[in-house]
């Protein structure tokens, strides 16, 4: 229970598109702090019972539940939302699957893989992966968004100017995010909450982990934004710097296939190091390990660099 919220958005009020005709579940002022309950990004269709079965059925009409949306009152197009991130309250429960068809390297990993995470969340110790493994959490929402102008139902998975399935691990509590506005009450949405991510979320999942998240929500009239920006509290890579980093590398013309050779560099040295299976290594880097583009000036090659964090295992 929230003391501190105006508003509670409870789990089962989540919808699965965005659409800028739906009814808002709540209407609400500036400066009303709501806590959303989200469900995970499966909406409950992997469960701390799920097998890798569960993988092979899952219902992609109910994948990436968002909580709203929620009307903003005086927001219009042109504004922007601010969001403050207040704080999440995690479940203990998450999970990482590879899916057949989705993640950087799909053609690789075509077979459905589970790995299920049972975490303390009051201490937010590191998850146990495996007998050694222990990856550092940090609670963010992954989607965050306001509905499109452009009318009919769109699908959640890409993110959009107005904001939506970011996947930004920063978007973490004490984080501020500025959002454009482009229809009457902005219709902000949130879900897709996860217990740690690594930047790139290479296989397409993260630590999924159903958990509450609280928000305060201000306006900013005539913000004129073109696309989504945040400020941060502080440093953002602390939980994880402790014991340095594993570093591969792709190098090339084209972006896409430099992160697809840093990825399959690190899962390569993971399974020599460290003996997991290939398809365990490729979940293991999607939940704390963070794709960079070290270089993009020296033409025709540039760099795409990926580190894994030594204390995963030390």
């Amino acid at each position: 229970m929230c003391n501190a919220c105006s508003y509670t958005i409870h789990n089962h009020q989540h919808h699965f598109g965005w659409d800028n005709s739906l009814v808002p579940v709540e209407t609400v002022s500036p400066g009303s702090t709501i806590e959303f309950r989200c469900v995970d990004s499966s909406a409950g269709q992997l469960t701390a019972d799920s097998t890798v079965k569960d993988v092979e059925t899952l219902d992609f009409g109910k994948i990436n539940p968002v909580n709203g949306p929620i009307y903003v009152e005086g927001a219009e197009p042109g504004d922007a939302l601010k969001i403050t991130i207040d704080s999440f309250k995690p479940s203990g429960f998450g999970w990482t699957a590879n899916i057949p068809g989705f993640g950087l390297l799909a053609d690789q990993f075509t077979d459905p893989a589970l790995t299920l995470w049972k975490y303390d969340p009051n201490t937010m110790e590191p998850a146990l992966f495996g007998k050694h493994g222990r990856v550092p959490l940090k609670p963010f929402a992954g989607t965050i968004g306001n509905a499109p102008a452009e009318p009919g139902l769109h699908s959640i998975v890409p993110p959009r100017n107005v904001g939506g399935n970011l996947d930004i691990r920063d978007l973490s509590a004490g984080t501020t995010l500025y959002l454009p506005v482009e229809v009457a009450g902005a219709m902000l949405s949130v879900g897709d909450t996860h217990a740690a991510q690594g930047d790139g979320e290479v296989c397409g999942t993260a630590i999924e982990s159903p958990m509450d998240a609280v928000m305060t929500i201000d306006l900013v009239k005539n913000a004129q934004l073109k696309m989504p920006r945040f400020t941060t509290s502080g440093p953002v890579t602390r939980h994880l710097d402790a014991k340095g980093y594993e570093v591969t590398t792709g190098v090339g013309p084209d972006l896409i296939t430099g992160a697809r050779d840093a990825v399959m560099g690190m899962v390569d040295l993971l399974c020599r190091s460290h003996s997991l299976s290939a398809v365990d290594a490729y979940m293991l880097v999607s939940t704390c390990g963070d794709l960079r583009v070290s270089e993009i000036v020296d033409a025709p090659n540039w760099i795409v660099s990926f580190y894994f964090p030594r204390c995963v295992f030390e």
